[in-house]
């Protein structure tokens, strides 16, 4: 991949990141409300709960720390599942398997969420202050590592890693893997039209979902901790919070705001990845077999 291929993937990932995350960032919301607070067991009365907190536009809250954090995540996730893969298949100068795919997929998921995680706990911490809590980004990030110190900011890291692995392996590997066999099924066409790139991006995310759902979970509950007097940070680990999880709520307990995260899912990566093929369209170029 040369200077002139790399920018474009990064370009074509980057609009993809931005125009999926800000058309479904109410629902990236709930999701996250689902998540962190227990006492939901359905998303319409959450729902309704933040609309009355925050109003309608209280929905997009913390979506530009979400667009500022996907803008890069995305960019970078696309161009390094590209430049692995054509490592891994150039030494054979062979076409790429499922297997190499799943796992570029899963490198360069762990690469460019190890690269923005920081961004991410913000992006948590923003998505669920209340009215007037933070005036903005910087306020946000100023209180945050006053109170709790820089290390706060790699909280649910672990978890994060560990999902990322199947979630990113599975949904970049399916995607393309459905893609490719839909032309190779339809050799009169040159290029997918967005409803079936919408379509297969829907299913790849939805599958790559449910598969590290648990620990996305975890690691959301453990980016919104705030430590206080009577509870240590340090008391609550990956594996204590699963325990408290089943013990507390059940196995289900595990998978609660999984239906509001499809939701959101969906129509995300169906955006995300129907733009982003579009864009490199665009731009002239075109992925790795």
């Amino acid at each position: 991949m040369n200077e002139g291929t790399l920018w474009r993937y990064l370009v074509a990932g980057a609009v993809a990141g931005g125009v999926s995350r800000t058309c479904t960032a109410p629902l990236d919301r709930l999701k996250v409300f689902m998540q962190v607070h227990s006492k939901y067991n359905g998303f319409r009365l959450c729902l309704q709960d933040m609309i009355k907190e925050g109003g309608i536009t209280g929905l997009w809250r913390g979506n530009v720390m979400n667009v500022t954090k996907t803008i890069p995540e995305a960019a970078l996730r696309h161009t390094a599942y590209e430049k692995i893969k054509a490592m891994i298949i150039s030494r054979e100068a062979r076409e790429a398997t499922i297997y190499d795919r799943v796992i570029a997929g899963s490198l360069a998921g762990c690469f460019s969420q190890t690269v923005i995680y920081p961004l991410e706990v913000l992006k948590t911490r923003l998505i669920l202050r209340q009215t007037g809590q933070y005036s903005g980004i910087i306020d946000a990030a100023v209180k945050i590592t006053r109170n709790e110190g820089f290390r706060c900011y790699y909280r649910g890291f672990l978890p994060n890693i560990l999902g990322v692995i199947p979630y990113s392996g599975i949904d970049l590997a399916l995607y393309e893997t459905t893609k490719m066999h839909y032309l190779q099924e339809n050799a009169d066409v040159q290029r997918p039209g967005v409803l079936l790139l919408g379509g297969f991006a829907a299913v790849s995310g939805t599958a790559g979902q449910v598969a590290s759902y648990p620990l996305a979970l975890v690691r959301t509950r453990l980016q919104a901790q705030v430590p206080t007097k009577s509870e240590s940070v340090k008391s609550m680990t990956m594996t204590g919070l699963f325990r408290k999880i089943i013990e507390h709520e059940g196995f289900f307990g595990l998978y609660r705001g999984l239906f509001s995260n499809i939701l959101k899912v969906v129509p995300a990566v169906s955006i995300s990845y129907a733009v982003n093929d579009k864009c490199r369209e665009a731009l002239g170029v075109r992925a790795t077999t």
